[in-house]
């Protein structure tokens, strides 16, 4: 049936692809990342799963996202539910989860507490933000743009923006166009 995928989300051979097609070793993804070696080892070969902070440092270190490492995690199906428990987050850590697996023609991720507010995300094509519960202030265009619960924040390609959660347990809903999107580090954190 379309509801096969029962078992948890594994981005090891995700993170071990992108790093063997840029010929990197353990070592220099270790120091790109601040990560060990053994720890990136383990996330390889399925023996650890990272937090979404580690998976985001991992993602910047192979010069790609979190969200495109997951979306190589799993392959593309016609049909697909994902479970609502499908990323475990660390204590104390926000939590993030793709809402759509595979390769497809968008992406779909929920971020349910803080964010990193230090972190900017410019996407090629355009994306739509969603406050499902809680309350965010979005920086866009030099403007702040504040969203309560129902809320949505359309964007072009192209816009650099960032955004925090100003409420606890806020959850947010990102819905991009696929193909190519980039986070790049604020220099101001």
């Amino acid at each position: 049936m379309g509801d096969h995928k029962e078992q948890p989300l594994r981005v090891g051979a995700a993170v071990r692809r992108r790093r063997r097609a840029l010929e990197l070793t353990l070592a220099v993804v270790a120091e790109r990342s601040g990560l060990s070696v053994p720890f990136l080892s383990q996330v390889e070969n399925e023996r650890a799963r990272p937090s979404r902070r580690s998976l985001e440092k991992v993602a910047d270190a192979l010069r790609t996202t979190a969200v495109e490492l997951l979306a190589e995690a799993d392959p593309a199906c016609s049909v697909d539910v994902v479970r609502a428990d499908t990323l475990e987050p660390a204590p104390d850590e926000p939590r993030v989860r793709s809402l759509v697996r595979g390769h497809q023609q968008l992406h779909a991720m929920e971020f349910i507490g803080d964010h990193d507010a230090g972190r900017e995300f410019q996407h090629r094509n355009d994306e739509l933000m969603y406050v499902a519960d809680g309350a965010v202030e979005i920086e866009a265009e030099g403007r702040a743009h504040r969203l309560g619960r129902g809320d949505t924040l359309y964007l072009t390609g192209g816009v650099r923006h960032r955004w925090r959660a100003t409420v606890p347990d806020t959850r947010v809903i990102v819905v991009a166009v696929a193909e190519h999107i980039e986070a790049v580090q604020d220099g101001r954190r």
